[in-house]
């Protein structure tokens, strides 16, 4: 019986290189996916593939080249991100106009991960089992604002958006896929840039062991081969997971201020979906980079 494959974005360092150590603990085969190759060979269960997360081309790539390693794709934990490249008040010159800004961490930390999703349904869809699990890295970041990098913050909070947004629709008859976020608070990682962990405070920094435990918590990895694994309705969907020192809370979306906004959030899908439904059709059938150049 071939293992269970996992693909994880980001994977060479930080919070993917230890969750891929961690799979592979568990006898998983793992899709290490990264610009740059990990430092050490992981040994034959791993498979690196160079990519730019935020890349289509590459992304879609990635997944043709995973899913045919084993004939399956069970998890993939959308991982890879990058702090801000562009600012906005630091560098107002009243003299000089604005350039344009670099939109790279919403392509990395956003796009990237929604290309992932939609490449994970593609291929989840073609297991034996239709369905699987992802896990996208949101961030503490994305429940608070953190002014120092706003465009980290942003595409965090849009994460969380997604996730609470596409959940629902992932996990339901023909096809059984969970989505879910974590959200992590200070982790000692590469992501963060030089100086910065230079006497940080240790009571204020989470360690990894509390992700490992939140990605156990979500995605099950030692139950991959019951029946059951993807098809359960008590598998974690749409859940957002903040991650604090030792400590893991699921956070609920806000609490609706009045009875029509409680409508408006639980009680008005059926709208939605009527006046939606020819629209996704539409969308099923548009080549959309033909629309997009006015064909």
């Amino acid at each position: 019986m071939s293992p269970a494959v996992a693909v994880v974005t980001g994977a060479s360092s930080g919070i993917g290189l230890a969750l891929t150590k961690h799979l592979l603990s568990k006898k998983w085969a793992v899709v290490m996916a990264d610009i740059n190759p990990p430092s050490t060979d992981l040994g034959p269960s791993t498979l690196f593939v160079p990519c730019d997360v935020s890349s289509w081309e590459q992304q879609a790539a990635l997944f043709a080249q995973a899913f045919a390693w084993h004939d399956r794709l069970d998890f993939a934990a959308l991982n890879a991100g990058i702090d801000d490249r562009d600012d906005i008040f630091a560098s107002i010159d009243a003299t000089t106009p604005p350039r344009e800004p670099n939109m790279q961490t919403f392509q990395t930390n956003l796009v990237a991960p929604y290309y992932g999703i939609k490449l994970c349904a593609h291929y989840m869809s073609r297991n034996a089992v239709p369905g699987g699990r992802i896990v996208v890295t949101a961030s503490a970041a994305g429940l608070y604002a953190l002014p120092a990098i706003p465009q980290y913050s942003a595409t965090k909070h849009g994460l969380v958006g997604l996730t609470r947004s596409l959940a629902p629709l992932a996990d339901r008859p023909g096809t059984s896929i969970t989505l879910n976020a974590l959200c992590p608070a200070m982790v000692a990682t590469g992501l963060a840039p030089p100086g910065l962990m230079d006497g940080f405070p240790a009571e204020h920094t989470t360690p990894m062991s509390t992700l490992l435990r939140a990605y156990d918590g979500l995605a099950d990895f030692d139950g991959v081969a019951r029946d059951e694994w993807r098809t359960s309705p008590r598998r974690p969907n749409g859940c957002v997971v903040e991650c604090t020192l030792a400590e893991t809370h699921y956070r609920d979306p806000p609490e609706p201020p009045n009875e029509s906004q409680k409508w408006m959030s639980a009680g008005s899908s059926e709208y939605w979906a009527k006046a939606y439904a020819e629209r996704n059709r539409r969308f099923a059938e548009m080549d959309w980079k033909a629309a997009s150049n006015g064909a």
